[in-house]
């Protein structure tokens, strides 16, 4: 028996909420890996210092596509609360305005990155062979990032648009491209041109993923959403902007976080230090994408009813998600300790210095899964509540502040040790700086 299409206005269950956010779950984890499936052909098939230069330039290349995050976790909270207030044109004039914007934005920041990328790579540190590859790699993949902006952009819309199935297929039609592409173009092509073959098929990818959305909002479609006519307005775009800056700064913070440490492994354990951390950060990507994927799919849920002033009904989602988030953390802490050697040896079992380098850093870094959830779920609630402020100060302090504060003071007592305890540092002061936010806000938004 088929069941029933979810609403955003329907009471959530457990059970109903776990089943409306597992799409979104499922998408962003699949977004995750085939991240992991293009490092594993690059890493044993083109060898160690391409794999080196790939994940030293990546988080350079994600802060440039933060502004999908941007405008579609800020956006979505705009959207979905002019339809919890019953106003539907408004609100797919709105979404079709972030629409345009977000596409136009990443096209310029392409075009200027790609001018200005080997100076950019050399600044950030690299050098020699791994300062060519880094350039040359970064340069292809930028000319797919317009797409991939909307790619990630639309991720949040789908759920606001009560379909992320939809969102789900897209990213497993865009995954399997990467996939199909990297056994194509790297396991099988000459040793010159795998490098080249990584970032054609993620670039092909992230076209995949953002032109597949753009023909179904244009065309007529069963979705509360659909691209059209819009009118340019700078409060809706500001409001955006500042409903989306926490996701905006944890996203650049992220990956500013990631030159750092990228420019401290360098300093205390090489070209192999560079390896380790993107082995961790592979598996990283997986088990955060869980708490992104849950915030992701019930944002619009709780933007809704938060239109609609069903107080009681946004209290019970705040306290499932509570649990939710708490039982996630434990099993995700749990399944990184029992599964640290077999992920190590996947990516880096040809050289057995960086496997023991690997394993024994990801021991103590797993333990960051334990706090993270409440962070990120934190950050996402408050977007979701219009309360951007609070939201860009929570991703803030916890992706940038604490995070940079640790990796330069730990590793002067620890050395590389350091390094790996400093993220689960971080994760449990913003879990701490979380509860505090939440424990303040609760009667002004009526979720106590």
């Amino acid at each position: 028996m088929r069941k029933s299409p979810i609403k955003l206005s329907d009471h959530f269950s457990y059970k109903r909420l776990l089943r409306f956010s597992l799409p979104s779950i499922a998408m962003m984890v699949f977004t995750s890996v085939y991240s992991v499936v293009d490092g594993f052909f690059v890493s044993n098939f083109a060898g160690k210092t391409p794999f080196a230069a790939v994940n030293f330039i990546m988080p350079f290349l994600m802060v440039l596509a933060t502004v999908g995050f941007m405008f579609g976790t800020g956006g979505s909270a705009i959207v979905a609360k002019l339809l919890g207030e019953g106003k539907k044109e408004l609100a797919n004039e709105r979404f079709s305005l972030f629409v345009y914007v977000s596409f136009g934005a990443g096209a310029v920041i392409a075009v200027i990155a790609i001018l200005f990328m080997r100076p950019i790579a050399a600044l950030l540190g690299a050098e020699g062979e791994m300062l060519s590859a880094a350039a040359y790699y970064g340069k292809i993949v930028l000319i797919g990032l317009p797409f991939y902006v909307l790619q990630i952009f639309f991720q949040a819309f789908f759920v606001t648009a009560e379909k992320p199935r939809l969102g789900l297929a897209v990213t497993l039609s865009s995954g399997l491209a990467n996939m199909l592409l990297d056994y194509l173009l790297v396991a099988l092509l000459p040793a010159q041109w795998k490098l080249a073959g990584a970032a054609i098929a993620t670039a092909v990818s992230q076209f995949v993923g953002g032109v597949i959305p753009i023909f179904y909002f244009f065309s007529r479609n069963s979705s509360l959403l659909r691209l059209g006519k819009t009118k340019w307005s700078w409060r809706a775009l500001l409001k955006a902007t500042a409903n989306g800056s926490s996701e905006f700064m944890s996203n650049v913070s992220m990956s500013v976080v990631g030159i750092l440490y990228n420019a401290q492994l360098l300093k205390y354990a090489g070209e192999n230090g560079v390896a380790a951390y993107g082995v961790m950060m592979y598996v990283s990507f997986i088990f955060s994408s869980v708490f992104l994927g849950y915030s992701m799919g019930t944002a619009p849920v709780v933007s809704f009813h938060f239109g609609a002033e069903n107080h009681s009904e946004l209290r019970s989602l705040f306290l499932k998600s509570l649990a939710v988030i708490a039982v996630f953390g434990a099993l995700m802490t749990g399944l990184a300790e029992a599964a640290t050697y077999p992920l190590a040896k996947i990516f880096v079992g040809y050289d057995a210095e960086l496997l023991r380098l690997t394993e024994s850093g990801f021991r103590i870094f797993s333990l960051s899964f334990l706090a993270m959830g409440f962070a990120i779920f934190g950050s996402g609630f408050f977007t979701a509540l219009n309360d951007g402020l609070t939201s860009a100060l929570i991703s803030f302090l916890r992706t940038l502040v604490f995070q940079v504060a640790a990796i330069l003071l730990f590793p002067r007592f620890w050395g590389v040790r350091g390094i790996w305890m400093s993220v689960v540092a971080a994760e449990l002061m913003a879990g701490i700086l979380t509860a505090f936010f939440l424990l303040i806000k609760r009667r002004k938004f009526h979720y106590d």
